[in-house]
């Protein structure tokens, strides 16, 4: 896969997705202007199982783990091969309203991102 950024939203709930390729597998990052390193998910295939299964580290008091774990999993589902999710998005005073319109601003990315044959 060649190198991809994609973003998604405006304001303050505005998102990037960058991907590169890693010989087979695959680095993404999410994160917003205030880019820093809140969690990281890796996931890996089994296909005796057909299935998706990640492992996730998050630094204290963060809570970017949603964003990484779901975009680890769901790409590494798709394309049956090793996925390390990054993902830093911050912002100060946030809302629930923000929370979840960037977790969906994030889901589209990766969906837009497996839509493009990538």
């Amino acid at each position: 896969m060649n190198a991809v950024t994609l973003s998604e939203g405006e304001g303050r709930t505005r998102v990037t997705l960058s991907v590169q390729s890693i010989g087979n597998d695959l680095v993404v990052y999410l994160f917003n202007e205030q880019a820093h390193l809140g969690a990281v998910a890796m996931a890996d295939y089994s296909n005796e199982e057909e299935r998706a299964s990640a492992s996730i580290i998050t630094r204290l008091g963060h809570k970017d783990d949603v964003v990484a774990s779901n975009a680890a999993r769901k790409l590494c589902k798709r394309l049956k091969k090793p996925v390390c999710a990054i993902a830093g998005i911050h912002l100060d005073d946030i809302t629930e309203e923000e929370i979840a319109e960037i977790v969906r601003n994030c889901d589209k990315l990766v969906e837009i991102l497996m839509g493009s044959g990538q």
